[in-house]
């Protein structure tokens, strides 16, 4: 059985629980995706599962691909993404399965990783919620500057990692421990309790949660 499975996110909606209260959920387009290649530790030095998403034109495959897919007599996929998982469940499964929203169930909890929205360049103020400088006092041009970034002779540099104005989000993301409010298996629908990281139609991976005790 794998541990995870790709998706593209939806969007956002509000359902009610059993007890009548409003939950904010994320719809995830989840699966299917086929198991195109099977990796271990004795030939590849570790043991994963490359799994395919989402059907292809064959005018939009490179040859390299394309050669894959003739071989494993299969129709090209968009997406190809390896899962790193134990040896005993990377041979519990074979060339060709599919894998469905069918191995989550309501309730448990997941991680799902994707791509944040990109901000572009921003500031301090925008980017790390600086409080900026007094509106009055004489204050002039640095209502959203930083302050001082460091001294004159020593060191007389600016240490590295320094909270400074720069690019912001398009980056991959984590979100631990989300609760599965629904798994529509007909529809192949996941939602999720929560928001999800990137914008609508972000290619997202859903796995089963890394630290569920903890939570």
């Amino acid at each position: 059985m794998s541990t995870a499975i790709l998706g593209r996110k939806i969007g956002m909606m509000r359902l009610f629980d059993s007890t009548g209260n409003a939950v904010s959920c994320t719809v995830v387009q989840a699966g299917p995706c086929v198991v195109l290649q099977k990796m271990n530790a004795t030939k590849h030095g570790y043991s994963a599962v490359q799994i395919g998403f989402e059907e292809a034109r064959p005018n939009r495959i490179n040859k390299p691909k394309a050669g894959q897919f003739v071989r494993l007599n299969m129709k090209p996929m968009k997406v190809l993404r390896e899962i790193r998982m134990p040896a005993d469940k990377v041979d519990a499964l074979k060339v060709g399965d599919t894998l469905t929203v069918g191995m989550f169930q309501d309730g448990e909890l997941v991680d799902v990783i994707g791509t944040s929205k990109g901000r572009g360049f921003a500031g301090v103020v925008k980017r790390y919620h600086f409080a900026g400088h007094p509106q009055t006092r004489g204050t002039h041009f640095y209502r959203r500057h930083p302050g001082s970034i460091g001294h004159r002779e020593c060191p007389g540099k600016v240490w590295k990692g320094k909270k400074l104005p720069g690019h912001m989000g398009d980056e991959r993301v984590t979100t631990q421990n989300l609760r599965l409010f629904k798994v529509d298996a007909e529809k192949n629908l996941l939602l999720i309790r929560g928001s999800v990281p990137g914008y609508n139609g972000a290619l997202v991976m859903i796995r089963k949660a890394k630290k569920a005790g903890k939570a």
